[in-house]
């Protein structure tokens, strides 16, 4: 045990020669700067859909309704705020299962390329569990100041349901929109 000890001692005693409290503090610097930095590293991201799959497009079939519905392109996005209910579990016009749809909406009026005509979009809020957190869209085409709340997508809509917890927002065609003047 004596041998142990001595080894031991001239193990301390050779860092505490080779140390001192500026050089850990140096350390201690360079760790947190370096850990600072990690974040902004280039990473490759390949086209990826939420859970690691290769990215295949989710269209309605219908060549009146064109676009990917996961991504923020689709027409029916154009004033929308918030994560695609496409990519939760829902689709545009539904919510995911567990969640109920706000009854309290804001609208937008979108052209659809396949046609160029102008429809009322009806954007509800999916509530009552935790957000989704996936293919997050802010387009705010059309989007009014908070005094005009309808026509505003920075509310939490999810205040007229029986959870006021947020997880993502559909896109429901209400009509079409009628012909401005000339």
């Amino acid at each position: 045990m004596r041998g142990f000890d001595k080894l031991a001692e001239r193990f301390a005693r050779s860092v505490a020669r080779g140390t001192s409290r500026r050089s850990l503090l140096a350390t201690l610097g360079m760790g947190i700067t370096g850990a600072a930095v990690f974040p902004v590293l280039p990473v490759a991201r390949a086209s990826t859909h939420p859970g690691g799959t290769p990215h295949q497009p989710v269209t309605s079939g219908n060549p009146q309704d064109p676009g990917d519905r996961t991504t923020c392109d689709y027409w029916r996005y154009c004033a929308i705020d918030g994560f695609l209910c496409t990519c939760c579990g829902g689709s545009v016009s539904s919510c995911p299962p567990g969640t109920e749809m706000s009854p309290i909406t804001w609208i937008g009026t979108c052209t659809n390329p396949a046609d160029n005509r102008a429809y009322i979009i009806s954007y509800n809020d999916c509530c009552g569990v935790s957000s989704c957190g996936q293919c997050l869209c802010n387009r705010n085409e059309g989007d009014r100041p908070q005094v005009r709340t309808q026509s505003n997508n920075d509310y939490n809509w999810c205040l007229g349901s029986e959870s006021s917890v947020y997880n993502c927002s559909t896109a429901v065609i209400v009509g079409v929109a009628l012909e401005q003047p000339k």
